[in-house]
């Protein structure tokens, strides 16, 4: 019996693995880890005046973080460092449960994680992408 938390679009998700990868010639990288669990992420970033022209990712992780990752990968493209941090707040309150807001634009697909709202030892899973990025736009600043 599959679980109710790994939903058939979260599966396909991780299966597409799109995004999946690395940048020949990355503006940044960075790599985050869970403790808990052991999922890790490396994200490529290639920035263009600030906003993302490609993103690629190396997720040596869980269906969640994979599909998150997928995911991310799709929609970055175009968007910049407070895009994906109101993405990633917004899927932050999702699996909380407190959200109210609307999604910014081109995020609303991560609705789809919100099977793992009742995991909260999961969340950061779903979380782990975003992290990755903010930790690698963090580091773009500091080498500007």
């Amino acid at each position: 019996m599959v679980d109710p938390l790994y939903q058939k679009e979260i599966l396909r998700l991780a299966a597409a693995a799109d995004g999946a990868g690395r940048l020949a010639a990355p503006t940044v990288t960075a790599t985050v880890k869970n403790p808990l669990c052991g999922d890790m992420i490396t994200v490529d970033l290639a920035l263009e005046q600030g906003r993302i022209k490609a993103m690629a990712h190396a997720t040596r992780a869980c269906v969640l973080c994979q599909a998150s990752a997928t995911l991310l990968a799709r929609r970055a493209a175009g968007h910049d460092r407070s895009d994906l941090a109101a993405a990633g707040a917004r899927l932050r309150a999702l699996l909380e449960g407190t959200a109210g807001v609307a999604w910014p634009d081109g995020f609303a697909d991560f609705q789809v994680f919100a099977a793992v709202a009742p995991h909260p030892h999961r969340h950061t899973c779903v979380m782990l992408p975003f992290q990755a990025a903010e930790k690698a736009f963090a580091a773009a600043e500091t080498t500007v």
